[in-house]
């Protein structure tokens, strides 16, 4: 997995998948038969109320494992993957988003959530940002994505100004972001209590997490004009259907949409 580029969380969660396996049949999961992965994956469904997500991680890593390690012919573990219920994105308001920064007080915090917003950043590209990776001249911030790939997406004059605040203040010496200690990039779990701590102070009752800022960065744009293939290069997506999801979501006027048939002479 590492050789294929796989974050390390990835890697921790398909590790964690196989050892969820041994602990359930007590013996080692390279010995498993294909029944017993189904037995232990509806156990899950049925008696943990697990996600999709979850079953789909745990077929990606006996695959992993069966396919790539032990060299066994996956076809014959018939598995049929479920489908991932669609569910629309949480989309917040700009004036939302503001009301968030602005109900943020500690000047780190603001900044975490201006970056995320205004460049469409996952959490753990906004983590793994560095001091480094921010072109003040060019408005840019260069962001290690999905798969170990660099993009570079937009850096707002507003975020700029923030950032520049915060750098006075707290000097970070190896990540943009740090925690309590030196050198060590500030964690998931801070980043989404900030977040939760800041939308209960704004008094936003949706049920936003620190993904909507991304979701409601690519939606504002769609609605500004701006192009879906370009939206699909900010936020890194491999597929431009995964992007279009935000077509969905778009509030438009039908009144400013001009037909056409207007277009052509009679």
């Amino acid at each position: 997995m590492q050789i294929r580029n796989y974050s390390p969380r990835s890697i921790t969660t398909y590790l964690q998948m196989l050892y969820s396996l041994e602990s359930y049949f007590n013996k080692s999961v390279d010995e498993l038969t294909p029944e017993q992965v189904k037995e232990f994956i509806h156990y899950s469904i049925e008696k943990r109320d697990v996600s999709v997500s979850y079953v789909n991680q745990v077929i990606s890593a006996v695959k992993i494992l069966q396919q790539d390690v032990l060299g066994n012919n996956w076809e014959s573990i018939r598995i049929k993957r479920p489908r991932v219920d669609k569910t629309l994105p949480v989309v917040l308001s700009k004036e939302e988003v503001r009301s968030i920064i602005e109900s943020t007080r500690n000047q780190k915090h603001k900044a975490i959530l201006a970056v995320i917003y205004s460049s469409g950043l996952r959490l753990s590209e906004l983590i793994n940002l560095k001091p480094s990776d921010i072109d003040a001249d060019r408005r840019q911030i260069r962001v290690l994505g999905k798969g170990n790939k660099y993009r570079y997406t937009l850096l707002s004059s507003n975020t700029l100004e923030l950032l520049r605040v915060y750098w006075k203040a707290y000097r970070p010496s190896v990540y943009l972001f740090e925690g309590h200690r030196k050198g060590v990039p500030i964690s998931r779990t801070s980043i989404q209590k900030l977040f939760r701590d800041s939308i209960n102070r704004a008094g936003i009752k949706k049920e936003a997490t620190i993904h909507s800022l991304r979701h409601s960065f690519a939606t504002h744009l769609l609605e500004s004009g701006t192009n879906l293939k370009v939206i699909q290069t900010l936020l890194g997506h491999t597929s431009l259907r995964t992007t279009s999801i935000y077509l969905h979501v778009t509030c438009f006027d039908p009144m400013m949409v001009k037909s056409p048939f207007d277009e052509i002479t009679m």
